[in-house]
Formats: C-alpha cells, structure tokens, sequence
C-alpha cells in the first residue's frame, strides 16, 4: 500500500473521531443545561432509525439474494454438488431463521424500550435454564449439520466406482497439465527429476517404463463424459494449489509429493450447460483456490463435459506423450516398408519353369 493510500486512510479516521468527539459534546452540553427533551427526541430518532435499518435490511438481503444466487451460483452440475448445495440450504436455513430473530428482536428491543425518565432496567444476572437451552441446542444443530459435512466429504473423497475414468491433474505455476492412461489403462511411472519441458516431459515420466509409452498429457483441456464418475488424482509440481471446481462444487488441494483425490460424476454437458445459462460462451473452468504466487490470478484451466462419442473421437486423435517426445517413434509417420521388386520376383519363378520343361 502506497504512503498516499494510508494519508487518507489517516484522514478519514481523524474526521470520524471529530464527528464523534463533536457528537458527544454537544449531548453532554444538553444534558448539563437540562435540555432533556431534546436528549429523549433524539432517542426517539434513534430508535426509529434502528427500525428503518431493520426493515430496510430485510428487504435489500431478499433482493440481494434474489438478484445475484442465480449468477454467482447456479446450478450444480455434479452429483455431488447437488448433495452439498441441499447441504448448504438447509444450514442458510437454520442459520437465517437464527439470524433474522435475533436481529428483529434486537432493533426492536432498542426501539421499543428506549430511555424514558420514569423506566428502570431489570437486573436479570442469571439464569440456569436459559443457558442450558442456548447451549444445548446450537451445540446439537452445528453437530448435525458437521456430521452431514463429514459423511460428503468421505464421499467425495472415498472410493470411487470400478467404472470410474480416472485423470491425473498436475498444477505448476501457473497452469494444469492433464494426463489420461493409454489402451492399458495404468498410468506409467514418474519422476520429478525427468521433468524436462525442452524435450516434451512435462511430468518427468519414465520411458523405461511401457505402462508410459501411450499415456496422453495434455495442457488444452479436461475432457470429461457426461453422466461417467471421474476420479482425480491431482498432484502439484513446485508449491502448494487447489483444484477448484466451482461449477461442480468440488475443490482439493494440491499438494507436491502428495497426491490427492475425489470423484464427481457430470451431470451436463458444455453444450447443455450453454443453454441452461443462456450464455454461448459458458465454460466448466478450473481455478486455483490457493495463493501460488505473482501469476496466481492467471492460473485457469477449461473443462469439456461431452458425450462419450465425442470423448472417444478426442481421445482418438490424441498423440502419447512417448510419441511427442519421441517423433522418430510415431507408427504414423514411420517409413512405409520398401516394395517388392516384381520383375526381381517373377525372373527366377520362369527360369525355374524353362528349366523343368527341358
């Protein structure tokens, strides 16, 4: 923060310590010269300040709500995130109710028993009961609604089932790298000391290892089918990032060294999900929900939810990341064999003939 930014920083604290310094004074100059009927009307403004903020409150909350849920929001797009956005209404609801009571009565009580010369305050110091009751119950409440939070979570981060595509994500700074298993459906090995961009090995894998050889890496997008569970193991190059999946209300930590899972089935496709948004340029995206330096800002990755023809059809034109690296190695571009020489074929086949016919 520049010097200018905290001057008027400093500025606008000293004005607010001057108004209320002022404020105050000129109440106690009242108050010592007896003018005690202008101490009760400024009470009676108060208090019907305190009710006007209430009401008006309520109201801009509603319309808040009303206004931006929908953006900022929408729908869940995974099986998972509509578990956890029921979780998140019901606690918006049992906190709301909390929260609107206490509020109303607490404006209320400042308008409805504001000073008066002739009221006293009752003394009420302690009660049992009544502390038992704001004790137990919220106590209960939050552990329900903990013990929902934690039966998701183990789902989300359990097992995933046996038809389960499985995507490996690596975060670096500042962008994702995707890997797919080849035909043989096992990752092949890695190591970070492999990792060399120059020649095509983003994830240090090992050559030495086949299980490698038809593994697919990819920085362009996160294909995803629609309606398959995917699991993701999501793993970190240098620092700490998190996998954040909004629009499937799903996030994870990124960890180097310590790979990390969930698994979440897409309920919509990209195309589908264009329609429901009325907007033709929506994308599924991946942010990272972690401070990872200077560029963390820019580290955004896109997901394609498609069907799973146009899955297989993507996957089809994918090259291994072997091949990349190794172009010589591609069978597409290989040297076709030489061709058999007919005549060098057919000449020896006749001298045999004119040789039998003598």
């Amino acid at each position: 923060m520049t010097m200018s930014a905290f001057f008027i920083i400093a500025v606008l604290l000293l004005g607010f310590l001057i108004v209320f310094q002022i404020a105050k004074a000129s109440e106690y100059v009242a108050v010592l010269k007896g003018e005690k009927k202008t101490f009760e009307q400024n009470n009676r403004i108060n208090g019907f300040l305190l009710l006007a903020f209430l009401i008006l409150g309520l109201i801009g909350v509603y319309w808040c709500n009303a206004l931006l849920k929908p953006k900022i929001l929408g729908e869940a797009a995974s099986d998972h995130g509509q578990k956890i956005d029921s979780m998140l209404y019901i606690t918006l609801v049992i906190t709301g109710i909390v929260f609107v009571l206490t509020q109303v009565l607490l404006f209320w009580f400042a308008f409805k028993y504001q000073y008066k010369e002739n009221r006293k305050a009752f003394y009420f110091p302690h009660n049992n009961k009544l502390e038992l009751i704001w004790t137990v119950i919220p106590a209960i409440t939050l552990t329900i609604l903990v013990g929902f939070g934690l039966y998701y979570w183990f789902k989300i981060t359990g097992d995933a089932p046996k038809d389960a595509m499985t995507v490996e994500i690596t975060g670096k700074q500042f962008a994702w790298i995707y890997r797919y298993p080849g035909k043989d459906n096992t990752f092949g090995k890695k190591y970070y000391k492999n990792i060399n961009e120059a020649q095509s090995n983003q994830l240090g894998l090992l050559w030495d290892d086949p299980a490698s050889h038809d593994d697919i890496v990819t920085t362009e997008a996160l294909y995803l089918v629609k309606g398959q569970p995917v699991k993701l193991v999501i793993n970190s190059r240098d620092v700490v990032h998190d996998v954040g999946l909004s629009h499937f209300r799903m996030k994870m930590d990124a960890v180097p060294g310590t790979p990390t899972t969930m698994w979440f089935t897409p309920l919509y496709t990209t195309e589908e999900m264009k329609q429901k948004t009325n907007n033709p340029n929506f994308e599924y995206e991946i942010s990272c929900d972690q401070m990872c330096g200077k560029g963390h800002y820019s580290m955004k990755g896109i997901i394609k939810v498609v069907s799973q023809s146009d899955f297989i059809l993507w996957r089809a034109k994918q090259k291994a990341n072997y091949v990349q690296a190794f172009p010589e190695k591609d069978p597409a571009t290989a040297a076709p064999a030489p061709a058999a020489d007919s005549t060098k074929s057919t000449k020896p086949a006749a001298d045999s003939a004119a040789t039998a016919k003598k």
